[in-house]
């Protein structure tokens, strides 16, 4: 019925030009005009209502409903798009009578409606899936997951779709022919490389759980060393700890190597692994009155008669001439300390005991004998981690002059001054 009321309407308008003496050429061509230009402000006056109405609509729907999926829908322009169908099936509708006169235009208008329709189809597709996005971040299940990367690579396939049946409006081949898949393939792969990478590495960060938002990494390569913020296709944003920000190829990911110290984080402690050099001339046996001297130390005090009894009664077993001291078996002031470090350790309560505990010392260096600590703190937070090491080797440091024992320092310049002034004197 409405497209009789329009043909009717537009015979009328050319017949009202030919009884005013225009050519029947010149008629038909002005009044397919004028179609064209009352068509186009009908549709954007109802355009512009469908679009109030649609989106305000949806805005006090949003409101009044407890989830929040209806509010990213709005945020993320869905009303919008959807208010553009309206408009779009009426000038569909019309298309046909309006330019009858003119098959050519007809079939020219439709095409560009055809392709108009794929465009709006995908931009309400993204915007659904932005919304999907934005609502599953929002859950804690998902905080951790690189939703951007999904939500990518789903629009990849989106706008390729897209892409396809806009070049079929247009040439009339079937999207299906080997031939086009063909040739549309080798120019993707030669545009798209950087993202086919990105594609892969992504679905193999995900599916392996390489890295998570959250994470701690350090990657030297990038001079990246902080939390990963965002993970998408074709990169990773990473806060450093000094609030700038790394972005990496999200394939490196895969190809080179990096640091994630999510292990450490969800462990029940985090290493502390450090050395103390001592120099090689400060070790010595202790006399007897050393030792009886150590004996003041409460923390070791019980090792050392223990270790006592056991060492006197291997020299008097194999009759030792102890009026020197490296014969038989005897204590050493780098054994005690190394002893005291451990006991030390064991009663400080911020050290996780049942985790690896132990103190070494390692080959000797031209810089003196190492004393290595190797064990885990409780807390795992940065700062209180560095207090606790600094709290530990503040206390060994400081306690080492009681054993008789020396730190290795490379001599300064006053030390060169004091043996100056020393040769002088002499």
């Amino acid at each position: 019925m409405d497209n009789e009321i329009i043909k009717y309407y537009s015979c009328w308008l050319q017949e009202l030009f030919i009884d005013n003496g225009m050519n029947t050429g010149f008629a038909i061509a002005l009044g397919t005009f004028l179609n064209v230009i009352i068509v186009a402000i009908v549709v954007t006056l109802l355009d512009i209502i469908a679009r109030k109405i649609i989106v305000q609509t949806f805005k006090a729907f949003s409101v009044k409903t407890v989830t929040k999926f209806d509010d990213f829908l709005v945020l993320s322009n869905f009303p919008r798009y959807v208010a553009h169908f309206v408009p779009l099936s009426i000038v569909w509708l019309l298309t046909p009578t309006l330019f009858a006169e003119y098959p050519w235009l007809s079939e020219f208008m439709l095409m560009a409606l055809n392709i108009y329709l794929i465009i709006l189809c995908s931009l309400v597709l993204r915007s659904i899936l932005r919304t999907s996005r934005n609502y599953l971040k929002g859950k804690e299940r998902f905080k951790d997951k690189p939703l951007d990367s999904y939500i990518q690579i789903l629009m990849i396939f989106v706008w390729g779709l897209c892409l396809f049946l806009i070049i079929n409006q247009l040439t009339g081949y079937s999207v299906a022919s080997l031939t086009t898949l063909g040739a549309a393939s080798a120019v993707l792969l030669l545009i798209f490389k950087d993202t086919i990478l990105g594609f892969v590495a992504s679905i193999q960060v995900s599916v392996n759980d390489i890295v998570r938002i959250g994470d701690w990494i350090t990657f030297s390569k990038f001079g990246a060393d902080g939390y990963v913020t965002e993970i998408n296709l074709a990169t990773v944003r990473v806060q450093n700890f000094d609030n700038t920000y790394t972005t990496i190829p999200t394939y490196s990911l895969i190809a080179d190597s990096f640091q994630n110290w999510r292990g450490m984080q969800e462990s029940k402690g985090r290493r502390i692994k450090r050395a103390i050099f001592i120099k090689q001339s400060s070790i010595k046996f202790l006399s007897p009155e050393a030792i009886e001297e150590m004996k003041k130390i409460q923390l070791i005090k019980p090792y050392i008669e223990h270790r006592e009894r056991e060492v006197t009664k291997y020299n008097n077993n194999t009759e030792a001439d102890k009026s020197l001291l490296v014969n038989g078996r005897n204590q050493t002031n780098l054994g005690v300390f190394r002893k005291y470090a451990d006991a030390f350790l064991h009663e400080n309560p911020a050290i996780n005991k049942d985790m690896f505990l132990m103190v070494r010392h390692l080959a000797p260096t031209d810089k003196g004998i190492p004393v290595e600590i190797f064990c885990y703190s409780y807390d795992k937070t940065w700062e209180n981690y560095e207090h606790i090491q600094a709290d530990i080797f503040d206390h060994l440091l400081a306690a080492i002059p009681y054993f008789g024992l020396e730190i290795f320092e490379l001599p300064t310049g006053n030390d060169f001054k004091s043996k100056n002034l020393t040769e002088n004197l002499s």
